[in-house]
């Protein structure tokens, strides 16, 4: 199972469509507070769907509960400030991938505390970013294709 770390996220809509991703791909997801919205927001549940019985939730007080509630856990954290693609990391089974808020990104020390998994996704020089729930999805099906797609239906019918 691959795992998905939203930091400080701010939008319930792209959070909402994040779980959605998360459910149908079987990924977990994790917050990590302070949200810029409540888990009952309706925006964020009308995004999700009817996908909620699907996902594996949880939700960290901040960034220190995260990491001791996870010891040892190395996320791949996106950025547009890395220089790694996200395609030429090499994605394993329970591997962490880490989003910061849509407004300001992930912590540049949180970044340059571990650049070898800081990972970038490619635009035109002067675009500032994609939008988070895009990121998530783009980043999150590389690594499922790497690993072949696991439990996934990869054919109709």
């Amino acid at each position: 199972m691959l795992n998905v770390v939203l930091l400080e996220p701010e939008i319930p809509q792209n959070t909402g469509n994040i779980s959605r991703t998360c459910a149908v791909t079987g990924a977990a997801l994790h917050l990590i507070k302070p949200l810029g919205f409540e888990i009952s927001d309706r925006y964020l549940k009308r995004a999700g769907l009817d996908y909620w019985h699907m996902l594996k939730l949880s939700v960290y007080e901040n960034l220190a509960d995260f990491y001791e509630k996870n010891p040892g856990v190395r996320p791949y954290m996106a950025s547009t400030k890395a220089a790694m693609n996200y395609c030429d990391a090499a994605y394993r089974d329970g591997d962490w991938l880490m989003f910061g808020k849509e407004t300001r990104g992930l912590p540049e020390e949180l970044i340059f505390s571990d650049r070898e998994r800081a990972i970038r996704i490619p635009m035109l020089p002067g675009a500032r970013s994609l939008n988070l729930s895009n990121s998530v999805a783009i980043v999150l099906y590389e690594a499922l294709r790497q690993l072949s797609f696991p439990s996934l239906k990869l054919t109709s019918g």
